[in-house]
């Protein structure tokens, strides 16, 4: 089991995740979120990160101009697109970025599934997250605490490797695991005691209980 921290937002947050076993460390940098970071903010925090540990950037429909200054200012290892990137858009920026790169695809209902044989393509990894609802509230990308249903995705296996996320805690994991079979899980507002405030306690539980999930399983 391979678990990502995302939206990390002190040094604090960075070493306790590390410490507690995060494959992934997720760093936002998408204005409106609670976990956004400057492009100097994020570069202190992932210069930190220790080695092995795989940082992952979280844009959304970011241009050309943004990217570059991201590569430049900040050493980050993989890009996770969560915003409305085409397949022509996520080759472009693995092309243009020369990292991994993680296409994220909302799932709501079954029809939601078929964007994905087309990222599959082109992208490096899927993470396939809850899909923001349409009922005119304010929701971000991801973040929301929001789960779907796991049984669309019940026996399904892509060619690449994917992460579940959406509404993960240390309490529902293992359930997420037995019936999507991840091996892979991401977890922002899960492991919160405030919007971008990572809780040590939280975390620890959410990695061990991930673990012993797909031990289980």
């Amino acid at each position: 089991m391979r678990v990502k921290i995302c939206g990390l937002t002190s040094a604090a947050a960075v070493a306790h995740a590390a410490a507690a076993g995060a494959a992934y460390l997720g760093f936002n940098f998408y204005p409106p979120s609670p976990r956004f970071l400057t492009l100097d903010a994020a570069a202190e925090l992932t210069l930190g990160t220790p080695a092995g540990i795989a940082r992952v950037a979280l844009v959304v429909n970011a241009d050309d101009a943004f990217l570059g200054r991201l590569l430049d200012r900040v050493p980050v290892d993989m890009l996770q697109l969560h915003g409305a990137e085409t397949p022509e858009r996520v080759r472009e920026i693995r092309m243009l970025s020369g990292l991994p790169v993680m296409k994220v695809i909302g799932v709501r209902e079954a029809a939601d599934l078929v964007r994905i044989p087309d990222h599959e393509a082109v992208a490096d990894q899927l993470m396939i997250d809850a899909k923001p609802p349409t009922d005119g509230g304010s929701y971000l990308p991801g973040g929301n605490a929001l789960t779907f249903d796991w049984r669309l995705i019940a026996g399904r296996r892509w060619a690449r490797p994917w992460m579940l996320a959406g509404g993960l805690t240390a309490e529902n994991v293992a359930e997420a695991v037995r019936l999507t079979g991840a091996r892979q899980v991401d977890v922002a507002s899960g492991v919160e005691s405030a919007p971008g405030v990572k809780d040590p306690a939280k975390v620890t539980a959410f990695i061990r209980a991930a673990q012993r999930a797909v031990d289980a399983a």
